[in-house]
């Protein structure tokens, strides 16, 4: 991953970003033409034309509130930084359908769960082939986003896990591709996270076995007998979460 940006300095006034948001904007190419997907705000597009790496920039919402928010800090920008050829649009739009092929070379799906971001995905099939980078960081089920992409014809090229706030997350960066996974482990976790041993990620995992176990050993307590069907399926789904999690970090020492 290239955290930087073109500038050494960063222009004063430029939009501080969380930890999380520096870590999306670091994966966007030089020159790249964007669309921020759930934009929000609209900090990431007003953070890269800011400091010089991108040419252009959408940012798309379904929510009018947010749209609105991101078109005043992009009307903030461009009065501060008059006449400095990077346009940043607001357009209103659910998900990548009013986004069309002429508009935009890489696409950026962040702060939204695993299953919508597979829906936004699904239905932006008619710019698959326009898009050629595509920057995701699915904030749940990212074994069902890493599937997804393996299932449709794209490949994860590199992907990072940051803490932020005491919380995890995860950026990938998609071309279209090819890969192959095939241990469940891989899609939970990240192959090439694991590949990279990735200090993160053993931190995460090692949070997250101590979670898992403290609940495993208050469901122990319990009668095996006197378990609801409820309480029985959920005891055998936390194990076998307990046992890639340690799969996983046998793996990476």
């Amino acid at each position: 991953m290239n955290l930087e940006t073109n500038d050494r300095t960063i222009p004063k006034g430029t939009v501080k970003l969380s930890l999380r948001l520096q870590t999306v904007a670091g994966f966007v190419r030089q020159g790249s033409r964007i669309a921020d997907v759930g934009t929000d705000h609209g900090y990431v597009p007003v953070y890269l034309a800011q400091t010089g790496r991108i040419r252009s920039a959408i940012a798309m919402d379904v929510g009018k509130g947010p749209l609105e928010r991101a078109r005043e800090h992009i009307e903030e920008y461009e009065t501060r930084s008059p006449g400095t050829g990077c346009p940043i649009e607001a357009r209103l739009s659910d998900g990548l359908k009013e986004l069309t092929p002429e508009d935009a070379d890489t696409v950026i799906i962040a702060g939204m769960g695993g299953e919508l971001m597979i829906r936004i995905l699904d239905q932006g099939r008619h710019v698959w082939d326009s898009v050629k980078h595509w920057i995701l960081s699915p904030q749940s089920e990212q074994y069902k986003v890493r599937a997804y992409l393996e299932m449709h014809g794209f490949f994860i090229e590199d992907e990072t896990m940051v803490q932020d706030e005491g919380k995890y997350y995860t950026v990938m960066s998609v071309v279209r591709g090819t890969m192959e996974y095939g241990r469940p482990v891989w899609y939970k976790y990240g192959k090439i996270l694991m590949d990279r041993k990735d200090n993160i990620l053993k931190e995460y995992l090692e949070k997250e076995k101590h979670r898992v176990q403290v609940i495993v050993d208050s469901l122990g307590r319990e009668d095996i007998g006197g378990m609801t069907e409820g309480q029985r399926k959920a005891m055998g789904s936390l194990r076998e979460e307990l046992d890639q999690i340690k799969e996983a970090q046998n793996e990476m020492q």
